[in-house]
């Protein structure tokens, strides 16, 4: 199943969002996230603008997630980001320097941290830093389409130079790809996104990865979130598996085998069982027993015998 967990969603312009998830679902994804975003401090409703079922007809095949992605300019402002929980399926944060990173990284209960790539950092990465996130499994999210549709080429290197850096600091782990299209111009097909991973440096097995195993892990890592309490899961017998039929050559193999046995048994002693197994003591005593009687009542008829010829 291919994944894309960013597609901006807007009230106004709904005609251009039916568009692109119906592109989406031609080019094969599975799963498409409609994203939220919140700036600045968090409003006291907290309900989710984006509806469950969208004013315009969707493609049944196609998996449609509710995501809030809140842009940390603050540090003090982000006591109410658990209470978004439950009403929204996927969250994301994404911060604007380096405090806000430290804390979406170490602290911050989200399921991934989105950055705005075409930006120019003012410090380097840090491998502690994003491998703390990567061991809470919070997943670091690459969007695309910001270098794709950029006009400016100073936009566009800084996104090629920050996922480079990104790269080599994570060692391709925990890594997501996203379109964060607006339109349809700026989504592309899977095989397009792997490719391009692999100019990047990335390589195709982890490009595979960021459209697949990375962002399935962040939605039912954010489902169990909401569906369970303090990690208590409930466990369902599904019953045993069945085993497997034999046919053909296993089959008379089979066969041969037990008649085998059968001829075994049918030749083996009657006092062993039919089977090649040592005598007990009870049966050795027994034996014995009978060995001597034997001997004694052939005796006594050898002396009779002897009596009548004198």
């Amino acid at each position: 199943m291919f994944y894309d967990l960013n597609v901006p969603w807007t009230e106004k312009n709904d005609r251009e969002l039916q568009r692109t998830i119906a592109f989406l679902d031609e080019l094969g994804y599975d799963v498409v996230a409609l994203t939220h975003t919140i700036s600045g401090k968090i409003p006291s409703d907290l309900t989710c603008p984006i509806p469950q079922t969208l004013p315009f007809p969707t493609p049944p095949r196609l998996t449609l997630l509710r995501r809030c992605t809140i842009l940390l300019s603050d540090t003090a402002t982000n006591h109410r980001i658990p209470q978004l929980i439950p009403h929204y399926d996927i969250l994301a944060a994404r911060p604007k320097d380096e405090k806000t990173l430290r804390l979406a990284c170490e602290t911050l209960d989200v399921d991934m941290v989105s950055l705005d790539l075409t930006l120019r950092f003012p410090v380097h990465f840090k491998f502690k830093m994003l491998s703390a996130a990567i061991a809470r499994g919070v997943k670091i999210e690459l969007c695309y389409s910001q270098g794709v549709l950029a006009s400016d080429a100073s936009a566009r290197r800084n996104l090629i130079n920050n996922v480079t850096q990104l790269i080599r600091v994570t060692r391709g782990r925990g890594l997501l790809l996203s379109s964060e299209a607006r339109s349809v111009l700026g989504i592309r097909a899977p095989s397009d996104v792997i490719n391009l991973c692999s100019v990047w440096g990335l390589g195709k097995e982890r490009g595979k990865d960021g459209i697949t195993k990375e962002p399935r892990s962040v939605v039912e890592f954010a489902k169990l979130k909401r569906t369970s309490y303090r990690g208590a899961i409930n466990v369902i017998y599904g019953g045993d598996k069945p085993a497997p039929e034999v046919q053909g050559k296993d089959k008379a193999q089979r066969a041969n085998v037990e008649q085998q046995r059968k001829r075994k048994a049918e030749s083996a002693p009657m006092g062993q069982g039919g089977e090649n197994q040592p005598l007990s003591n009870r049966e050795k005593k027994r034996r014995e027993k009978k060995a001597r009687l034997g001997e004694n009542t052939s005796r006594e008829g050898s002396g009779e015998t002897t009596r009548m010829v004198e």
